[in-house]
């Protein structure tokens, strides 16, 4: 059956997760300010070097410890200023000339992971609602409907009124963005950016793995041109 749909993963496909995240951090390090009295500058930079080594998780707790000022009520007010904080992202002017492009010949869709607030709100400092003709949070279903779960891939093909094999998924990460989409009969393709934060990843499995690799989304007209061919055949 022919390709009707294209539909994308949010964060390292559509503009890059590291801005998201030194946004959040620059927002800590104001409430850090406010809260303790420390450089605002100083905070920001303790904050960022650790996440620039591979520092996933733990990075408050460990920066509270170093600084003698370690509680578990410090702990959760900087996860939720994280969390709760305007972010300052922006997608380039190519990543909204492609999907202006594309919206033209496709139904759009957008599926992603993570909190349902935190994800509406990047979704709207992005401007993507006047792109997409269906936008799915995995997380309005439940922590158990985040990808791989094939949950939210349902959800976005009925919205977007098509079957599993008249659609395309393009994201980042094998560790859970194409099993679902896959199980669905959807094609899948990987964007192995340089700088996404999971671009050193290998899929676990053939079953976690994209049909199509690429490394920016200049590439895809030609992928989704090769997908139609495909079809034809």
């Amino acid at each position: 059956m022919s390709l009707q749909a294209v539909v994308f993963d949010l964060d390292d496909t559509l503009y890059p997760e590291r801005s998201y995240v030194l946004s959040g951090l620059w927002a800590v390090a104001v409430w850090v300010r406010r809260e303790f009295g420390l450089s605002l500058n100083r905070t920001f930079v303790e904050l960022k070097q650790p996440f620039e080594a591979g520092v996933r998780g733990d990075l408050f707790n460990r920066w509270l410890e170093r600084r003698g000022l370690l509680s578990e009520n410090h702990v959760t007010a900087m996860i939720q200023t994280y969390r709760r904080h305007e972010p300052k992202i922006f997608m380039s002017q190519q990543v909204c000339d492609l999907l202006g492009r594309l919206g033209h010949n496709f139904r759009l869709g957008l599926v992603t992971d993570g909190y349902l607030e935190v994800q509406r709100r990047k979704v709207a400092a992005l401007g993507l609602e006047d792109f997409f003709h269906a936008i799915v949070y995995s997380d309005q279903f439940g922590r158990e409907a985040w990808k791989p779960s094939t949950r939210p891939f349902e959800e976005v093909l009925n919205r977007l009124a098509v079957s599993g094999n008249q659609a395309v998924y393009i994201g980042d990460n094998p560790a859970k963005d194409f099993r679902g989409a896959r199980q669905l009969g959807m094609g899948a393709v990987r964007i192995r950016r340089p700088s996404g934060l999971h671009c050193l990843f290998e899929p676990d499995s053939p079953g976690d793995a994209p049909d199509v690799e690429i490394r920016e989304l200049s590439e895809l007209t030609t992928v989704l041109n090769e997908f139609c061919t495909r079809d034809a055949a």
